[in-house]
């Protein structure tokens, strides 16, 4: 069955606010066994409101409506609804009773222009706010030959919305979906060290849209995450489904796989590093502090990772000696960062230039290349005091994503030499 939802308001279609409410009750609708298909969000306007209503009536057979239930003028969504499907407003005095006395527990006399609150259009169910003037209300609106079309309407305040959620709406919504209820299950496995084409490259079949389970693919500063999505009678068969298409994405995928349903890749990191009963301390020239952030979001108290030194300074050049020292500088910078802590491993980060290596770049608005430059690597180096282990990166991409993803190819080989040693 297929889920829509629609935030109203003009704070919201100017930008002025972020509609956090669309992706909260996106994810309820969907734990309930709907497919959500759009999440609409229209200004304070009647004829546009008129028109979404209808629209999402006819086409979603549940339709979670946030925001436009207030006393002002501009609070339009009672109105819209009754003049939608043709069900006049009609005042309920036991709930006008409940909105006054919410105002006497507050010390105030309500104002009369708050009455219109206990206005509901003909045939609604009401939808109680325990902690707020704003009563929503449940519309079913009848469809040719189809189930009817369940509309919610909740207000804008997410404290409230959220508490009418549990204690109404989802009952309500539960219930007529009834025994064509279906469930959804999700699995999210989030992979690093390869772009969201290669990782789609790897699996050409399992991203076929219409295929069952589907796969969903997405990057998030170079984190790929792939979802799969099992629809079933119950969670049992959809977790069922999902357990082969999971086993074949670790089997294609490998070592790019490093958590899954939301671990973040400090956090396995982190993990990792308290079952072997081992610390880290991290010396970054790179990524101006954010690889010693996440470190110490996952690990708060601070027995695993145990301290970092954070330093601005020109990439080195590449000296090519034999000297290893000088061959690779971020090996005595995690050497003397492991000591200084006295972490069991050290790890540096720190911008190379490698003058033995060019690019061509553009060089006039017709795109000619003729001018050379050096090529620009991230250098890392993980030690236990004993085994340096160094790993060469381009140090180029999109300004957004260039220092995130350093940070994370650092987490990344702490991760995967921890997993090798």
């Amino acid at each position: 069955m297929i889920g829509e939802v629609i935030a109203v308001g003009d704070e919201l279609t100017s930008g002025e606010r972020l509609d956090t409410n669309s992706q909260w009750l996106a994810v309820r609708l969907t734990d309930l066994g709907l497919r959500v298909m759009r999440h609409v969000t229209i200004a304070d306007d009647l004829s546009s409101n008129i028109a979404a209503f209808r629209a999402a009536a006819e086409r979603s057979d549940v339709t979670v409506v946030t925001g436009g239930l207030g006393p002002t003028a501009d609070d339009l969504t009672r109105e819209a609804m009754a003049e939608a499907f043709g069900r006049p407003l009609q005042r309920d005095s036991e709930v006008l009773d409940g909105i006054r006395a919410l105002f006497r527990r507050r010390g105030r006399e309500m104002p009369e222009r708050n009455a219109v609150q206990a206005d509901f259009p003909e045939g609604a169910i009401v939808v109680p706010n325990p902690h707020g003037s704003a009563p929503g209300f449940a519309l079913s609106v009848p469809r040719h030959e189809r189930l009817d079309a369940l509309l919610i309407c909740l207000p804008g305040v997410p404290a409230e919305m959220r508490e009418m959620w549990f204690g109404t709406a989802a009952d309500l919504i539960a219930n007529r979906l009834g025994p064509q209820r279906r469930r959804i299950v999700h699995r999210t496995l989030h992979c690093f060290g390869a772009g969201e084409s290669d990782v789609e490259r790897r699996l050409p079949d399992l991203i076929r849209r219409g295929r069952e389970p589907s796969v969903g693919i997405t990057a998030s500063q170079a984190t790929i995450t792939l979802r799969i999505t099992a629809t079933g009678a119950d969670e049992a068969s959809c977790r069922e489904a999902i357990e082969p298409v999971e086993r074949t994405i670790r089997e294609s995928l490998g070592h790019l796989v490093f958590g899954v349903d939301g671990q973040r890749l400090e956090q396995v990191v982190i993990a990792s590093l308290q079952e072997r009963d081992e610390t880290i301390a991290v010396f970054d020239a790179t990524t101006a502090g954010r690889i010693l952030e996440s470190l110490g979001d996952a690990d708060p108290q601070g027995t695993t990772f145990v301290g970092g030194t954070v330093v601005t300074i020109a990439p080195v050049p590449d000296l090519r000696l034999a000297d290893a020292a000088a061959r690779y500088p971020t090996r005595s910078s995690a050497e003397r960062c492991r000591e200084s802590f006295g972490a069991s491993w050290g790890l540096a980060l720190q911008r190379v230039v490698d003058d033995d290596s060019y690019e061509a770049v553009p060089t006039d608005d017709a795109g000619v290349r003729s001018e050379r430059e050096p090529i620009e690597y991230l250098e890392i180096t993980l030690t236990d005091g004993r085994h340096p282990h160094t790993r060469r990166f381009r140090f180029a991409a999109h300004p957004d994503i260039l220092l995130p993803r350093a940070a994370k190819q650092g987490l990344d080989l702490i991760r995967l030499t921890l997993a090798e040693s």
